[in-house]
């Protein structure tokens, strides 16, 4: 069977990436719709979260849940996009907020923990940093899916120039050496995990488990954490926002204190972006799923 999904996802990589952004964000905008009709258990699920959260009634709450739908199956698709990132494509299609703040990250000496969620563009963010950044390569942590023929492909699609792609199971000791060196490791810190990796913090207005192992390197590292996220405007167009940094180096407190604040900052700004921009969050996702 696993054969089989490898052929069919292999099948797959040289439509997806012979279609321009354009037609991918079409066909995520459809695959969108039908995921919101095909899957009615997510859909209420999603929903009633939605409602919880931001405290919006039902008509509104799905209106939005389905905004998600639509913008996260466009931001997955984009995964195809995100090697044809070129100097051409930010300058044309890219606005910055707060630039001083995006200069300041790319030419920092010192280590630098990237931090975002899945919001916006995700996928295209590499595309972004590795244009930027002025450290040799950009090491970037994910959780891949279960499935192993779907993971292969987007392993491949994610590793380009300056990208390294590291699996989290296996990415503390080579993330830690990177940071040491000075270098660049990036995050996406909104995901569910498990209590032995948590640190339970609250989150639109829930406990919710925060991965705390960005923490650790960083406060390991003594490096600066950036938050940093790409958001869809329309036409065609996107923002990168750049919050400002925090200083792990300047954290006072014992050892557990000082990752409780360094979870607490990243989550914080998350949950910051997704206010601003609640249609471009990855809302069907189970974030509250792992309780204290």
């Amino acid at each position: 069977m696993r054969f089989v999904r490898h052929i069919a996802y292999n099948a797959f990589l040289p439509l997806g990436t012979s279609l321009s952004l354009e037609r991918l964000q079409a066909l995520g905008n459809g695959l969108g719709w039908l995921l919101w009709r095909t899957l009615p258990s997510r859909r209420r699920e999603t929903t009633r979260c939605i409602q919880e959260r931001l405290g919006l009634g039902m008509r509104e709450a799905a209106e939005l849940a389905e905004a998600s739908f639509r913008h996260s199956a466009c931001s997955f698709l984009e995964l195809f996009h995100a090697r044809y990132m070129d100097h051409r494509f930010l300058e044309e299609r890219v606005e910055y907020e707060n630039p001083d703040l995006f200069a300041r990250m790319g030419s920092t000496l010192r280590p630098v923990v990237g931090v975002t969620g899945h919001l916006g563009c995700w996928e295209l963010l590499g595309g972004v940093l590795k244009r930027f950044n002025t450290k040799t390569d950009c090491h970037v942590v994910v959780r891949l899916p279960k499935d192993k023929a779907l993971a292969e492909l987007m392993l491949h699609m994610r590793t380009q120039s300056k990208i390294r792609v590291l699996p989290h199971r296996q990415a503390a000791t080579d993330a830690l050496g990177q940071l040491r060196r000075g270098g660049l490791c990036a995050f996406l810190v909104d995901h569910n995990c498990k209590k032995a990796e948590a640190q339970f913090l609250p989150f639109l207005g829930e406990m919710a488990a925060v991965n705390k192992g960005p923490a650790i390197l960083a406060l390991r590292a003594k490096a600066e954490v950036w938050p940093f996220f790409l958001i869809r405007l329309p036409h065609g167009r996107f923002r990168a926002v750049t919050l400002p940094c925090l200083d792990t180096a300047t954290l006072e407190g014992e050892r557990a204190d000082r990752v409780d604040q360094i979870c607490r900052f990243y989550t914080g700004a998350v949950e910051e972006m997704v206010l601003r921009y609640p249609q471009q969050w990855f809302w069907m996702h189970r974030r509250w799923k792992t309780r204290p």
